[in-house]
């Protein structure tokens, strides 16, 4: 457990382990670094770093809610970087964390070795972004990790079968207990200002920021039944970067797990590439 202070004064937790290719892990949108807690273990020869944004997990909360943005979010992971003295790393972007390596290839290009998104590209369905705004920042309503774990594997869109012990670790991963009683999110809930917000103002053209990381080695992994990345958008991914790893991972939605062995064969694929 480590933390740094960012240029603005916050407190930002990160996690470095293991020696190898430098690899950043990116979380989705309200999720932290025990995200990848099942991909880890499939990724031998890797110094693994995980970054927890600010107002998520173990980072401290912005008293500004309009923080919550993909451009200092992204300022962030280069500050990180200059704390660690890393010149590059390679970025293993979860939804969230695939559209901040896109903005990073965009504006600081030479700072990365290579691009894995886990079912992100530069087209958000409507669907998926539609779905986000309905729980983003509410506690469930759920009062135990059993039943929260209940709910998860009812509502999860996409996903079949799962085994009932996974729903239970994903439910004690994303929610706490609450001093009051019950289960809360981890995570600051002005983030659903921010997202809301964005929401309003639409998103920018992404397909400059894809095609910004022209060059660099680049997988993309997508979740069959995913809501948020269209397989229509693969395709066109894959169109305009031939040589680009692709996995498409049965039985999952947004997002895959990444343990899946489809996930694993890609990211390995993907690391030959870096190494």
């Amino acid at each position: 457990m480590a933390s740094f202070t960012t240029s603005d004064g916050l407190e930002i937790f990160f996690s470095d382990s293991g020696a190898g290719v430098p690899l950043l892990c990116l979380p989705g949108l309200t999720r932290s670094t025990v995200d990848f807690q099942y991909v880890s273990p499939h990724l031998p020869g890797c110094r693994l770093i995980k970054m927890d944004y600010r107002g998520r997990g173990q980072s401290q909360w912005d008293s500004d809610w309009r923080n919550y943005s993909l451009a200092v979010e992204g300022r962030d992971v280069l500050e990180l970087l200059d704390h660690l003295g890393l010149a590059q790393v390679a970025i293993l972007g979860t939804s969230r964390g695939g559209l901040n390596a896109m903005g990073l290839a965009k504006i600081a290009k030479a700072r990365l070795l290579g691009v894995a998104l886990n079912d992100i590209g530069p087209v958000l369905e409507p669907a998926g972004l539609a779905g986000i705004e309905t729980f983003i920042g509410r506690n469930p309503a759920a009062r135990t990790h059993a039943e929260a774990a209940s709910g998860l594997a009812h509502i999860m869109t996409g996903f079949q079968d799962v085994p009932e012990g996974r729903w239970l670790q994903e439910a004690k991963t994303h929610f706490k207990t609450s001093p009051q009683g019950g289960l809360e999110i981890t995570y600051d809930p002005c983030l659903r200002d921010a997202v809301l917000a964005q929401g309003q103002k639409g998103l920018p053209d992404l397909w400059p920021f894809f095609d910004a990381m022209k060059g660099l080695p680049l997988a993309c992994i997508r979740g069959e039944n995913s809501d948020l990345l269209s397989d229509q958008t693969l395709r066109e991914m894959a169109r305009r970067r031939p040589d680009m790893v692709v996995a498409t991972v049965p039985g999952r939605g947004h997002i895959p797990f990444l343990d899946e062995p489809q996930s694993v064969a890609a990211l390995h694929r993907w690391l030959e590439q870096l190494q």
